[in-house]
């Protein structure tokens, strides 16, 4: 809709996209540094979702180091860190067999973790940032960056409320509000949809490879006592996925009976017929699996992406007005499978850059558009550095397949111990790997039981999905006609199957294919962002507060 309404404005010293764990975590590092200071900053942080933790998903293990610098008094603080892990668990999966290794690799070696729920966590964090006198506004998607007339970020628009399908506004129209800010700080995760934007207008990832992502389903089940096994992290590798598709599953067991399982599916997959849910589906059919969770009941579900580029991925960090912080520029372990510790540290990297950097506002108006140039200096000088810089090799080397990767991880894990001369290079684009499907057979998979396995419609009904219906499609098709031209004819339609919860649809209309969007489904994972053949679909930021609610998951 053309923007015929003047919208009010609101000053910031920072604004912060995002109320995940690097958001919450910058506000509250500015407001530590302020006070240190003997200064008063206002911080202004935006939640796209219903509620801060609403979009919030992950598997999660957390390694603690990066909340101990933050909140050293963690535990006396209440943080809803309570289950560490008390054994780790490596299976390697053929259709029917399983193989625990021997060892396990460092990687995976959790010893002084904790399983949790990171949405939890972001609700304790908000929390703590409120008590410092952070703003937290919940509900309030941004979908503008606004720009000085120097081209320097000025800060954020969140979107109209009460606008119909067509773009007209209806009786409960509110217009958008502008926030400016001397720093605005994008913390979307994942193929954030602000993020991807500015690092095109700035051009940030022009010296990085190519970034690639992974789509992560999970659920959570509730299952008997004898079934659960509290604090075991079980990993497996192999089966259901094939040789040349990269992913694994992930099986915590945590308090209360219940299990968290999921399954991780490289983005950069081939085979056109390939079904990421429905690979998790088979993989709770396996011998291995199965007696875990049989006669247990599914109480969760959720999907998103997961950045997996890793260093050689990260675009440039800081720009005229603003710096990317945790899965917004790519700060994920990927051996660690372990994002949560580096989104913080990330965060209190660029808090520290960016403070010094802040103008004492009172009736002066600030320069426009400072860069926080110490933040890359500083991140290149931190352990967080050190640790991604020593990962670097191993997701990249799993394009040579499964078993020629393991190798190479094992040399590097145990020999080199990432300190290689070399990097190796990643794939190319996830969207450019897709290869047509005429070089494959159709995957016929198992219909659902409606026990162990499901469909999409009830997996998503579970993860407590609401859009308002009356609003502009936030899946949109630069070129609606390569829908069916492409999509359809080269690729039978990858969007019907990569996309976990039944958003894309093709349906016959007098013998004619039609690509149908069911965005009231949409649980934010950004996959079809990421995985179009043509890159014809952009995600948008639906209404503020529409999505999923994913409470403790």
């Amino acid at each position: 809709m053309t923007q015929t309404t003047e919208r009010d404005s609101m000053q910031y010293d920072v604004v912060i996209v995002g109320a995940g764990v690097a958001g919450l975590t910058a506000a509250i590092k500015l407001k530590q540094i302020a006070q240190q200071n003997q200064r008063e900053i206002s911080i202004c942080v935006l939640e796209k979702g219903s509620e801060v933790g609403a979009h919030t998903l992950s598997g999660a293990i957390i390694d603690p180091i990066a909340l101990g610098e933050l909140f050293p008094n963690w535990r006396e603080l209440g943080a809803p860190l309570t289950r560490t892990v008390t054994q780790d668990k490596i299976l390697f999966l053929t259709e029917n067999q399983s193989f625990t290794m021997p060892i396990t690799p460092p990687s995976f070696q959790n010893e002084g973790n904790y399983i949790i729920s990171l949405g939890l966590l972001c609700k304790w964090l908000a929390e703590q940032a409120e008590l410092l006198g952070v703003e937290i506004y919940a509900g309030f998607a941004a979908s503008e960056i606004l720009y000085h007339e120097n081209g320097s970020v000025k800060g954020v628009a969140t979107g109209n409320m009460g606008v119909d399908k067509n773009g007209s506004p209806t009786e409960n129209f509110q217009a958008g509000m502008e926030l400016h800010a001397q720093q605005t700080l994008f913390a979307e995760g994942a193929r954030g949809s602000l993020s991807k934007q500015i690092i095109k207008q700035f051009a940030l990832d022009k010296h990085s490879q190519p970034q690639t992502y992974g789509l992560g389903i999970k659920e959570i089940w509730e299952v008997s006592p004898e079934q659960c096994q509290a604090g075991l992290a079980m990993h497996t590798v192999g089966y259901p996925l094939d040789s040349k598709t990269y992913g694994g599953s992930f099986i915590y067991h945590l308090d209360n009976n219940q299990i968290a399982i999921g399954l991780v599916v490289g983005l950069d997959y081939q085979n056109p017929y390939l079904s990421p849910f429905e690979e998790m589906q088979r993989l709770k059919l396996h011998p291995a699996i199965r007696p875990m969770l049989e006669g247990g009941r599914r109480i969760a579900y959720g999907a998103r992406a997961l950045v997996e580029g890793g260093l050689q991925s990260l675009p440039k960090l800081a720009f005229e007005g603003g710096v990317l912080i945790g899965d917004a520029a790519g700060f994920l372990n990927v051996p660690r499978i372990k994002g949560s510790h580096a989104a913080m540290k990330s965060a209190m990297l660029a808090a520290e850059a960016i403070f010094p950097i802040l103008d004492d506002l009172g009736d002066v108006p600030p320069e426009k558009g400072k860069i926080a140039t110490q933040y890359q200096t500083l991140f290149e000088n931190s352990w967080l550095y050190q640790e991604l810089h020593q990962a670097r090799n191993i997701r990249p080397a799993f394009k040579w397949g499964l078993l020629p990767a393991m190798a190479y991880t094992a040399l590097e894990q145990y020999v080199f111990k990432g300190k290689t001369p070399w990097t190796i290079s990643h794939h190319g684009s996830d969207s450019g790997s897709l290869k047509k499907a005429d070089l494959f057979q159709a995957i016929h998979y198992p219909k659902p039981d409606g026990k162990l396995t499901f469909d999409r419609l009830s997996s998503v009904f579970l993860a407590n999905v609401s859009h308002e219906e009356n609003q502009p499609v936030h899946l949109q098709l630069k070129n609606p006609s390569l829908a069916i031209d492409v999509n359809y004819r080269d690729y039978a339609s990858p969007e019907t199957r990569y996309c976990p919860a039944g958003v894309y649809e093709i349906v016959q209309e007098n013998n004619v294919p039609r690509l149908q969007i069911n965005a009231a489904n949409c649980v934010h994972c950004k996959t079809c962002d990421i995985k179009d053949p043509t890159q014809n679909i952009n995600w948008v930021c639906p209404e503020g507060g529409g999505g999923p609610n994913y409470g403790a998951m």
